[in-house]
């Protein structure tokens, strides 16, 4: 496999929050100006981009350009039309990422991270994650060739756990969630692992080289809405990888002049976070709640949410877990069976339709984070069919 080499566009690196440039390198811990300040921020990549964009390849515009790793990104959009008739709005399509190799978004994420760690010369990546995270970067990492450690808890489900252990990466459990941040914090600080996920509270966002490969969902967008472009997104949301990583991408595609206007990119959480924030309480503070939407746990609030819905003029709303699993089986209905988590996103749009905030001739795009077949089901033995 040929070395990975950074982008020639990418200039520097810029403070999502304070503005500050700063040389292209590894910032575990987001910008050094808010950190010393008390105001955690992510770091995005300047680029310097021409209109020379091809939808065809828009993983050429990502930190570490090239052909896909595993076969990760160019995932389908697929149209909803029942569903939109339901809901009540002109055009509903799914950016389904259950098609990536370990059937979610993570994998464009793992995919620029492993290269990034391979470049710098780092032998061993590790995240905190009970879930999509850690198997993505298990698989990413044995195809790179390297060390991979999964920090998660004793609570981790059997699926996760067999396809991590599968792809060769070792597993390590700590008895509470927060416990994993603090251990992959002091084994990055020694210079042992290269982290692919935030450990700082308040968070940050994931290492930024990771995040930066989310914008490809917008660049797909673009090219596979062939000049109908989407007027609102709905990204379900935990502390805001993939819903800064798609506002940016669009940013990006205005800014090179192929686009006037971007689409309003909503986030869709499982209970007030960062609607909390947006009316006016501290992202730094503490948001108790719990759900089973798993894969968008957590009870803080990551400042690149915020930037991401400012900079493309989106909402935050919060959704029941009961009428998420009907809207599970409102989308398996129409085909796509997804992660319960996945699926909040479609009843993340019923509530702001609802509202009126998305209006009924909006071009809505859900992202469809992940497939269901990974979630666990307990079910009694089938009764068995008589053939008399």
């Amino acid at each position: 496999m040929s070395a990975a080499q950074l982008n020639p566009h990418v200039s520097a690196m810029r403070c999502i929050r304070c503005d500050a440039r700063h040389p292209v390198a590894d910032y575990y811990e987001g910008c050094p100006d808010c950190l010393s300040t008390g105001f955690p921020a992510s770091l995005a990549f300047d680029y310097h981009l021409s209109a020379t964009f091809d939808p065809l390849r828009p993983e050429q515009w990502l930190a570490y350009p090239g052909r896909p790793f595993l076969g990760e990104g160019r995932t389908p959009l697929i149209g909803l039309t029942r569903l939109a008739e339901e809901v009540g709005v002109r055009s509903l399509s799914a950016k389904y990422e259950g098609t990536n190799p370990t059937g979610s978004h993570k994998d464009r994420m793992s995919a620029l991270l492993v290269q990034r760690a391979s470049d710098v010369g780092a032998v061993t990546v590790a995240a905190a994650s009970s879930g999509n995270a850690g198997v993505s970067l298990a698989a990413y990492a044995a195809r790179a060739g390297l060390k991979c450690v999964v920090v998660t808890t004793p609570k981790m489900s059997a699926n996760w756990r067999r396809a991590v252990e599968m792809h060769g990466a070792e597993l390590l459990a700590t008895a509470t969630a927060e416990e994993r941040w603090q251990l992959v914090a002091r084994k990055a600080r020694a210079g042992e692992w290269y982290p692919a996920t935030n450990y700082l509270t308040p968070p940050v966002g994931s290492n930024p080289f990771g995040v930066d490969g989310y914008r490809a969902i917008a660049f797909e967008l673009f090219g596979q809405s062939r000049g109908d472009r989407p007027t609102d997104i709905l990204v379900p949301t935990s502390r805001g990888d993939v819903l800064w990583g798609v506002a940016q991408g669009w940013h990006d595609l205005r800014k090179a002049g192929l686009i006037s206007e971007l689409p309003r990119v909503h986030a869709v959480e499982p209970f007030p976070r960062i609607k909390r924030v947006l009316k006016g309480a501290d992202f730094r503070d503490t948001f108790p709640g719990g759900s089973a939407l798993v894969s968008l746990g957590g009870t803080t609030v990551a400042f690149q949410a915020l930037a991401a819905l400012k900079l493309t003029g989106g909402s935050a709303v919060a959704v029941d877990e009961q009428d998420v699993l009907q809207d599970q089986s409102a989308l398996a209905r129409a085909g796509l069976y997804l992660e319960l988590s996945s699926a909040s996103a479609l009843t993340g749009l019923r509530t702001l339709a609802r509202q009126g905030i998305i209006s009924p001739a909006a071009h809505v795009v859900l992202v469809a984070t992940s497939h269901g077949y990974k979630e666990e089901a307990r079910y009694e033995p089938l009764p068995v069919t008589s053939l008399k």
